[in-house]
């Protein structure tokens, strides 16, 4: 008896510490300097690493990313566009679905060669594992202790393939992203040693001050503070560049950011915009005949940015930068690359727009994208198309809501039986189609069915506390639900459930409508699907008036306000075990003009034919 007494003290204590486990997160400062060889599309670098470690943990080996490994002919990245063929990125494969890694030659693979390691002084020992380096620690780093690094290595740029690369297809000579060792993140689900085959990023929040020598001629864009204007090219009327050696040194600084990313060409034109209370955002491009609605979206973006701060919360950065580069759109901490070239504003601000989002939902708050891409790129996606809705409310016009396109695209994707549950690494998806759908397409279905279950202004304020609590931190899908269903009052985890892990369908249909009794009507619905939800049923009647009958589901515990002019009435819950579900309106059938379940098509309802009446 007194020894299972000691166990249950021992579970119990055990118990209680877990819960009593503070959030944590690493820190990292980096101080790098780097020397360009623009020729040879080479360079050398070394750095100064200083690593807290603010975990509970002792850490005994360290971990570091080196991304441009996986250019090389038989990488991981190589040999699954092999296996994806013709159903892999196109940007990677040629027109007959062969890996363009696979054709690279040796002057034109990237890599990141590693000349020396030091702890404190002390020499380390390392593996490379393509694009992990796994380090072998000199001595152990204790938890709330700091430890330091030195570093040096060299790197070649790759031939433009994926985000990174020399000589991209609008002729950007350098694209300078996952261009350094980087240390991986260390969290409670322990080291982030996710291998490079094509997705995105994780990092360490820190400070980075960084030295780039490189060719006179060339002019660079940063996701940084410029520390010396007046000595580089482009940024002052009255810079005065310093030469030495044929070569400029430029000098960025970047603090609270988890990366850093620039680019390099010598036909940059260097623009500003500054938006009030808030950043002084950079263009950075070449300016021709191609580019010519850059100078368009400067007003577009100062628009921008005052929406995301009304809708989301204050872009907290002096400064961001739009730069001509990469190989379509891509973020990083205080900037994006985006290719340039564009055929209408619409379509330029769109990709800024969507780009420049991610600063909230993956540079702000750095949900992991390795693991739960749909929280990056889906939230992004909402952000995006709300902010379109309103800087080009022509796009949405007569549409029943601002991300209709987005429900659209889902429920015919699901007829092609590609899809995979949104819960995936990001990966290990079989084609690349099911990746894009659930991370982008199903991600923002997340927001747009929950500000259906909710109500749109619950939906506001979740997303307003969402980025107050979690900036500046590494939130999971689990904490974000936390907040939803506190600001919402409502049971929401069989909806955060069936949504991440399932790929199961919403199918709900008006079954009936039949006169009940004198002046009465009886409707029977049917859940056709296997996903239960919520239900609006909008009633128009002939005398030119309208309601909104909300059924919420049990699961819930609660139901939504009233969230439109629609007077809505409220009724009793419907149980997911239920098929059907049958109620009474007070009028005779002559009265009504017409029915439909959601109305707004937010649902994302498989089948819109069988939710109206009269069936046309």
């Amino acid at each position: 008896m007194k020894n299972i007494f000691l166990v249950f003290i021992l579970l119990t204590n055990t118990f209680i510490f877990s819960q009593q486990n503070a959030y944590y997160q690493q820190k990292v400062e980096y101080k790098m300097n780097i020397d360009v060889d623009v020729k040879n599309y080479q360079y050398k670098g070394n750095q100064a690493i200083v690593y807290t470690n603010n975990s509970p943990d002792t850490l005994k080996v360290f971990y570091f990313h080196l991304y441009w490994n996986a250019f090389q002919p038989n990488s991981m990245m190589d040999q699954k566009l092999q296996t994806l063929g013709k159903k892999a990125d196109s940007r990677m494969i040629t027109n007959n679905g062969e890996s363009r890694i696979h054709l690279l030659k040796d002057n034109e693979i990237g890599y990141q060669k590693i000349l020396s390691l030091k702890q404190e002084d002390i020499p380390l020992k390392y593996t490379e594992e393509e694009t992990i380096l796994k380090v072998e620690l000199a001595k152990p780093i204790l938890p709330n202790t700091q430890t330091t690094f030195e570093m040096t290595w060299e790197a070649q740029v790759p031939l433009q393939i994926r985000r990174s690369g020399r000589n991209n297809s609008e002729g950007i000579d350098l694209t300078m992203t996952q261009w350094y060792p980087k240390v991986a993140e260390y969290d409670y689900e322990g080291w982030h040693t996710f291998d490079y085959i094509a997705r995105e990023f994780q990092g360490v929040f820190g400070n980075f001050d960084v030295k780039i020598n490189i060719d006179k001629n060339y002019i660079l864009g940063a996701g940084g503070v410029l520390q010396n204007p007046d000595d580089v090219k482009g940024y002052t009327p009255i810079a005065k560049p310093k030469i030495k050696n044929k070569k400029i040194l430029w000098h960025f600084k970047a603090e609270n950011i988890h990366d850093f990313a620039w680019a390099a060409d010598p036909d940059y034109t260097i623009d500003s915009i500054k938006v009030p209370e808030g950043p002084l955002v950079y263009l950075v491009y070449q300016k021709s005949e191609n580019t010519k609605y850059w100078e368009d979206a400067k007003p577009k973006i100062v628009e921008y940015y005052q929406i995301m701060k009304e809708n989301f919360g204050a872009y907290p950065y002096p400064v961001y930068s739009f730069i001509q580069g990469g190989d379509g759109g891509m973020e990083y901490g205080m900037c994006s690359m985006i290719l340039g070239n564009s055929n209408s504003l619409q379509n330029l601000c769109g990709l800024m727009f969507h780009e420049g989002s991610h600063s909230w939902f993956q540079q702000i708050i750095a949900s992991n994208e390795s693991m739960r891409a749909w929280m990056d790129e889906g939230f992004t996606s909402y952000a995006e198309n709300l902010v379109m809705s309103k800087i080009f409310p022509e796009s949405v016009k007569n549409l029943p809501n601002p991300h209709y396109k987005t429900v659209n695209t889902y429920i015919n994707f699901t007829k092609s039986g590609q899809e995979e549950a949104m819960g995936l690494l990001a990966d290990h998806f079989k084609t690349n189609s099911a990746y894009s759908v659930a991370a982008y397409i199903k991600g923002e279905l997340f927001l747009i069915q929950l500000g259906y279950i909710v109500g749109e202004q619950n939906l506001s304020k979740i997303m307003k506390e969402y980025f107050e609590t979690w900036k500046f931190k590494h939130p999971t899908d689990r904490d974000f639900i936390h907040i939803a269903q506190k600001v919402s009052q409502m049971d929401l985890k069989w909806y955060w459930n069936y949504m991440t892990t399932t790929t199961r369908q919403i199918d709900y249909s008006i079954k009936a409508v039949t006169p009940y009794e004198e002046n009465s009507t009886q409707i029977t619905l049917e859940n056709l699907g296997d996903f239960p939800m919520p239900v609006d049923l909008y009633v128009s009647y002939t005398d030119g008036t309208q309601e909104i009958y909300t059924i919420p589901l049990n699961m819930m515990h609660n139901t939504k306000k009233q969230e439109f002019s629609i007077p809505m009435k409220l009724l009793p819950y419907w149980k997911w075990t239920q098929k059907e579900y049958t109620f009474n309106l007070p009028f005779s059938m002559d009265k009504i003009k017409s029915m439909m379940i959601d109305a707004t098509q937010r649902l994302g309802d498989a089948n819109y034919q069988n939710n109206i009446y009269p069936k046309k």
